[in-house]
């Protein structure tokens, strides 16, 4: 996919200046900065749609539903809505493309790639699904466990990734019963894995095949969590 060397330089500077750039608006994050350095930022973020561009042709080899993705489907706002948060600073520090069906504010889970200064991951599933959405992915565990925990526990997955993260219940939920032996499962809010990345690249090219091979593992993950998602 990459045979020159031209390549190569290229993702090499759009990594650095995308970071770059974010370490400085951590320190400055005002309008007056941000319009004052405007041309910076337009140069990260087209080093950042030029990633993301790579990353759906990647991603689409293995995952066809993802073929008619662009960038702007995917790349979220780098804009703060402030209304109702006590954080007034107009920007996110964080540059953040979801890769699925549908595009970024689509229903359906997918896979994920964030970039933030020293924070920087890969992740993929579904993320707060609402009310009918978690009872239909919870009954799909509930009625296929094994092949739940087949993907959870597999090998590389596991290694890769761990457990699902994020908040879950004290108690089972309502209308499933308590000795379920995935009953940890369907405890969760969210059905997500993530892994976390060093923004220091040396050869982008490694990043990125990187990325898509962990992208390639969380597949079947996410084709059960939007197998449920269809039907709900």
């Amino acid at each position: 996919m990459f045979n020159s060397l031209t390549i190569f330089v290229k993702y090499k500077s759009n990594m650095q200046t995308i970071i770059t750039f974010l370490q400085a608006l951590e320190s400055n994050n005002s309008r007056e900065w941000f319009q004052s350095n405007k041309d910076w930022y337009d140069q990260a973020r087209q080093s950042f749609v030029g990633i993301v561009d790579e990353v759906i042709k990647g991603v689409s080899a293995f995952d066809p539903e993802l073929q008619l993705l662009t960038p702007k489907d995917c790349i979220f706002r780098i804009y703060r809505d402030v209304r109702f948060s006590k954080n007034k600073d107009p920007y996110k520090t964080n540059m953040g493309a979801a890769f699925c069906k549908g595009g970024r504010k689509s229903e359906y889970g997918g896979y994920y790639l964030h970039f933030e200064p020293g924070a920087s991951f890969i992740g993929g599933g579904k993320w707060q699904p609402d009310p009918k959405q978690l009872k239909a992915i919870r009954y799909e565990i509930f009625q296929n466990p094994d092949e739940f925990g087949g993907i959870l526990e597999g090998e590389k997955f596991k290694k890769l990734f761990g457990d699902m993260d994020g908040e879950k219940l004290q108690r089972p939920p309502k209308d499933f019963p308590a000795d379920f032996e995935g009953i940890e499962w369907l405890k969760h809010k969210s059905f997500t894995v993530g892994k976390q990345i060093n923004d220091e690249v040396e050869d982008e090219h490694v990043f990125i095949q990187d990325v898509l091979d962990q992208f390639k593992t969380m597949q079947p993950f996410i084709q059960f969590l939007n197998r449920a998602v269809a039907q709900s």
